[in-house]
């Protein structure tokens, strides 16, 4: 099975060439394992359905890419390269306010989410976890801290001096956004804010919950 080939075809549990269903079922998990041969070496039994998945929603939606990217970050506790993303997108923002350029049909499908709806994007595909949810899932307390400060209306005097002190030297701050969506009313598929989710981990969350911090 090449998976290049079931990528572009965007087949999701079925052989793009012979219509043959690839998928395997076992602990109730829907599974397409393949032998992946890279640079990297020989992977046996890799379970590639997340990677089509996603590819196939991406055909229908192309417009959600960075915010998935942005998902992508807050999973990976990467709060510089989540900074990066907004700025740039920012950036993209000003330069369609200021040209008068007309974009064509594809161009304006291959468009960017805002910022505030990236902020705030829930993944349709991942249980509608938000950026939020998914920095909590990663542990990462400077992914939230940026979140909270970019998009939510967590009082600004309950924020750490360092948050302030990285935000500024990075160049970014609250009023980036005008979305009146307080992140931390989320809820995920299971109606599970990303407090409930902090509850659960425990370890570094302890003294995020029960006050507001993570859910309102």
């Amino acid at each position: 099975m090449y998976r290049d080939c079931l990528l572009s075809a965007y087949e999701i549990t079925s052989c793009p060439h012979c219509g043959k269903e690839i998928s395997t079922t076992g602990d109730g998990t829907q599974k397409v394992l393949c032998r992946l041969n890279n640079e990297g070496g020989i992977q046996e039994n890799l379970d590639i359905l997340p990677l089509l998945t996603e590819e196939s929603y991406l055909k229908a939606y192309p417009e959600d890419r960075k915010a998935r990217a942005f998902l992508e970050f807050c999973r990976e506790g990467d709060y510089k390269a989540v900074v990066d993303l907004l700025l740039d997108d920012s950036e993209d923002d000003d330069e369609d306010e200021e040209g008068d350029v007309e974009m064509s049909t594809t161009d304006n499908a291959e468009k960017e989410v805002g910022i505030d709806r990236m902020l705030r994007y829930q993944d349709p595909i991942g249980d509608m976890q938000s950026g939020l949810h998914a920095a909590v899932h990663a542990q990462s307390r400077e992914v939230a801290w940026l979140l909270l400060l970019l998009a939510s209306n967590y009082p600004l005097l309950d924020f750490p001096t360092q948050v302030f002190q990285e935000a500024e030297a990075m160049g970014i701050m609250r009023g980036l956004t005008e979305d009146k969506v307080d992140i931390r009313s989320l809820r995920d598929a299971n109606g599970r804010t990303a407090e409930d989710i902090a509850k659960e981990i425990g370890g570094v969350w302890v003294g995020w919950t029960d006050n507001n911090r993570l859910a309102i």
